[in-house]
């Protein structure tokens, strides 16, 4: 909704129906233009008049429900498509209680990772053609049925609508009307908001296991963890310049199951999604790949303030850190601790890898030589002289060796000084990230693990606590 209102009297009515319009449905902002004139007049109003209008939230009709379990049953090989819906709606406990009394896996997409733990059972991993694991595009295309709920398809979750839709049937519940059919044509659509639709899908779930109704999936989930324990990305690489996979690996050792990732977009959220673990809802904030850039430091502050005994952990590329980079003197002024892990390449990483398609290398070098700053070996900005002097602690790792150390570090110096801390690891110039056209066709850079050394931070090898 976007309104201009050109008499002040009106102007209590319409600031009532935007707070009404922002929280119903799909949350979102209303803009509502006041010209100078208006901001200026004097009316008559009683505060003790004035009450909100109640939030519409569609729900699910019981009907509706039925059918889509009918759905569910009939399938032999269905996944559930987890979106930022379910956590906008308070609704990862229900979830996963659904998804536990189907025994469906589960495929959260970026906006709604947490939703299940990483370490769940039943956590088939995220598909796209960018934040995506090896083994969730494998058991999205092995499945017979998608069934969305809070999730609107995008097409870098995806790829294409003929590849992703070949075989399968798709239920999509979601709480924004124009989304239902937007990007394809389910075979059942439901408006609704997710934890209404899930209070329902557990109630009918539950009825039909009394009725002895509900299937055996042993063999669908097994596959599903088989490919879970087989189909992985090799993290521990003990190159120097340090590989990007070495970082996230330290960051899983080192901060655990109930850290809370802030990311925003670029080749570090990419290679974040593929490599970190997020076991919480709530625990992995990012901007919804809106594009904007530098939007991780005030992002990280406003966490730590709207939930101060949260462990945040930033992730930023350099050129995300350096847009907003002002913002850490906030966290030293205000005492917000918390850590910022910087993966410095000196380079524009995620445009540097799109254009090789073009044979491009163009206007995305950040490297020069600093005639201040010799030890930053010619990676350009000192990062580390330019947060000590906003107030805040920085370190800065060249070895993978020195990343966990670093890391402790950082934990002790947050706490003794509660400002932020800046970890910075110089990696190597150029790294590809797996990514690809196609949930089939992704291209992998480097090396596949084959074992538990490979990568040993995936949950299958690894306890988190």
């Amino acid at each position: 909704m976007a309104v201009t209102v050109r008499e002040a009297v009106l102007v209590p009515r319409v600031l009532q129906q935007a707070f009404h319009l922002m929280r119903s449905g799909r949350p979102g902002p209303v803009l509502v233009d006041l010209p100078f004139d208006v901001q200026v007049a004097e009316i008559e109003f009683d505060p003790d008049m004035y009450e909100p209008l109640p939030v519409y939230k569609p729900a699910a009709s019981r009907m509706q429900i039925e059918k889509a379990v009918e759905m569910l049953i009939q399938a032999e090989r269905p996944v559930i498509v987890a979106g930022g819906g379910v956590i906008n709606a308070d609704a990862a406990a229900l979830l996963q209680q659904f998804a536990e009394l189907t025994s469906v896996p589960v495929i959260p997409t970026l906006m709604g990772w947490g939703c299940i733990p990483d370490d769940h059972e039943l956590m088939a991993g995220m598909v796209g053609l960018q934040t995506a694991h090896r083994y969730g595009n494998a058991t999205l295309l092995a499945s017979d049925m998608v069934f969305g709920i809070g999730n609107r398809f995008a097409n870098r979750h995806t790829g294409s609508v003929e590849k992703y839709t070949e075989g399968r049937k798709i239920v999509h519940i979601d709480i924004e009307p124009t989304q239902i059919g937007r990007v394809l044509c389910p075979d059942l659509g439901i408006v609704s908001d997710a934890k209404a639709a899930l209070t329902l899908l557990v109630e009918v779930a539950q009825e039909m296991q009394k009725a002895g109704r509900l299937p055996c999936r042993k063999e669908w989930v097994a596959d599903c963890q088989q490919r879970k324990r087989t189909l992985l990305r090799k993290t521990h690489f003990d190159n120097v310049p340090v590989k990007p996979h070495r970082v996230y690996e330290e960051m899983n050792k080192a901060f655990g199951r109930d850290v809370c990732y802030v990311t925003t977009i670029g080749l570090s959220q990419i290679a974040a999604a593929q490599m970190l673990h997020v076991f919480k809802d709530r625990h992995w904030i990012n901007c919804g790949q809106a594009g904007p850039l530098g939007w991780t430091i005030p992002a990280a502050l406003g966490v730590c303030v709207a939930d101060p005994e949260r462990k945040v952990v930033a992730i930023s590329g350099d050129f995300d850190f350096q847009f907003l980079i002002e913002e850490l003197a906030v966290g030293a002024q205000f005492n917000i601790p918390y850590i910022h892990v910087l993966v410095n390449n000196a380079y524009l990483g995620l445009i540097r890898q799109s254009q090789r398609a073009f044979d491009m290398d163009y206007c995305v070098q950040l490297a020069f030589e600093n005639i201040n700053s010799s030890e930053v070996n010619g990676y350009g900005v000192d990062h580390v002289k330019v947060a000590e002097g906003l107030g805040c602690k920085a370190i800065r790792v060249f070895k993978p060796e020195d990343i966990a150390p670093a890391f402790e570090q950082a934990k002790a110096l947050m706490a003794q000084y509660r400002v932020p801390v800046v970890v910075e690891v110089i990696l190597e110039r150029v790294t590809n990230i797996s990514m690809g056209s196609e949930l089939d066709n992704a291209m992998e850079f480097d090396d596949i693990a084959d074992n538990a050394v490979d990568a040993p931070t995936e949950t299958c090898f690894m306890h988190y606590e």
